[in-house]
């Protein structure tokens, strides 16, 4: 630990932002892979227990279950079930405003990680700068002819805010590849399961209505 404190002293004053960048960075990440966790449901099966419940013309029940399961999924189900003795248009309106609405949820502060991505190395640069700035300063302001040893430790010393802030993109951008794959994910569940719904409640709810199999989005 004290040898981390030291590093963090010899890297200069753009640490502490790298830093506080690289705490937000892990925040955002642990939100929304928590959120994400929560509301990622196995769709398929979901759907199918939906569908059963609905032949046997249980609406109220069906809407009980969607209001009982977290997640995206049960949330654009269940528009299209208390909208379903509407008009198939309205029913539509319903459901794409209620997929609309749980897309603009599982993508927030995605896009802050892809910033704290590009922003780390900007800062880290900016550090490197400030301390060769310095270490030119110092030499001007010196009578005396400066070691090489002592011009090597300065540029290292600068150097260590461009690792870091290298370090934090790149751990960035992994947690943002990640987490933009779940996203992706949960969206086309949104929009498979909001399709299915649409299709068998406008079919009139048939009771051989066979669910279609996940590899057949």
């Amino acid at each position: 630990m004290n040898k981390i404190m030291h590093i963090f002293e010899m890297g200069g004053p753009m640490m502490i932002p790298l830093a506080a960048l690289a705490l937000v960075g892990a925040t955002l990440f642990l939100e929304r892979l928590l959120y994400l966790h929560k509301g990622q449901i196995r769709a398929v099966e979901f759907l199918s227990g939906i569908k059963t419940v609905l032949k046997k013309r249980r609406l109220l029940e069906a809407i009980t279950i969607c209001d009982e399961t977290v997640g995206p999924v049960p949330r654009v189900v269940k528009a299209a079930l208390v909208n379903s003795e509407e008009r198939p248009d309205i029913m539509e309106q319903a459901v794409n405003a209620a997929a609309h609405n749980q897309f603009a949820l599982i993508d927030r502060r995605v896009a802050s990680l892809a910033l704290v991505a590009k922003t780390a190395p900007l800062l880290g640069l900016l550090g490197t700068v400030l301390g060769i700035l310095e270490i030119f300063y110092t030499m001007g302001e010196s009578s005396s002819y400066v070691s090489a040893s002592e011009l090597s430790m300065g540029i290292y010393n600068a150097l260590l805010s461009s690792a870091f802030g290298l370090l934090i993109a790149i751990v960035a951008w992994l947690a943002y590849s990640f987490i933009n794959n779940r996203v992706r994910a949960l969206a086309h569940d949104i929009d498979w399961a909001s399709n299915e719904i649409l299709l068998f409640i406008e079919r009139g709810m048939p009771e051989n209505e066979n669910l279609h199999m996940e590899g057949d989005k």
